[in-house]
């Protein structure tokens, strides 16, 4: 069950287009006023920016302060391929080079010269934030792991530098033994939190309002308390 939205953002979402490479990659950008901090969301196999799980984390984090992107990590003909054959899904290297061309589209607009950045991911989206995350040491200050596959990351799980949080539902046991191996290769800031009753989907009642209350309280921690990011001490 996805929870009802009883919250305002105080902000302005808008359809926007990405230039990733040789492809036009459609999202969401949800800006409240003066923020400082914007995640983008790196969402699993199957899934899109439209994904209702996301989206309801992506509105909590508004409501706190912190921008949002929901994005899709594939084209529509890629997706048709993807639906067909599924060699794309588990592509790690190439979903995290669209998250790494979405990061770079963001951080060159006018607006966000002052703002720290952030990365959600679930299920395989969330080896996909870590690889780009371990390729953007500067850029990137916290990352949250939904649900995910951080054993998919595979040798950037050690040379991550961003305060990494994973969280794992209790009834989600094959997924539950990835993310505390997973947790042991980090070098960085790390913490795995294992919601009680909680599958992989977080669909029972609370859990996935759990999971955005710890994701809002990690990067409004990460991102909107320390110190410039040394991408913006440079400029």
């Amino acid at each position: 069950m996805i929870p009802g939205r009883n919250f305002s953002t105080d902000g302005i979402e808008s359809e926007i287009s990405i230039e990733a490479g040789k492809v036009t990659l459609e999202g969401v950008l949800g800006l409240p006023k003066k923020t400082s901090a914007v995640v983008l969301f790196a969402h699993g196999s199957g899934s899109s920016r439209h994904s209702p799980r996301n989206r309801y984390v992506a509105q909590v984090l508004q409501s706190q302060g912190i921008g949002t992107l929901l994005f899709d990590l594939l084209t529509r003909d890629e997706e048709s391929i993807d639906d067909s054959t599924g060699e794309l899904r588990f592509n790690i290297p190439f979903l995290a080079e669209r998250l790494k061309d979405a990061t770079r589209w963001l951080i060159h607009r006018p607006d966000m010269r002052t703002v720290r950045f952030g990365y959600f991911g679930a299920s395989t989206g969330a080896a996909a934030a870590l690889v780009a995350a371990a390729d953007m040491p500067s850029e990137i200050q916290a990352i949250v792991s939904r649900g995910g596959r951080p054993d998919l990351a595979g040798p950037s799980l050690q040379v991550v530098r961003a305060p990494t949080l994973l969280i794992v539902g209790g009834d989600d046991e094959p997924v539950i033994d990835m993310n505390q191996d997973a947790l042991a290769q980090l070098r960085c800031e790390k913490k795995l939190v294992i919601i009680p009753g909680a599958t992989h989907l977080f669909e029972e009642p609370g859990t996935l309002e759990e999971v955005a209350k710890l994701a809002a309280q990690w990067f409004k921690l990460h991102l909107t308390t320390e110190q410039r990011s040394a991408r913006t001490a440079r400029r």
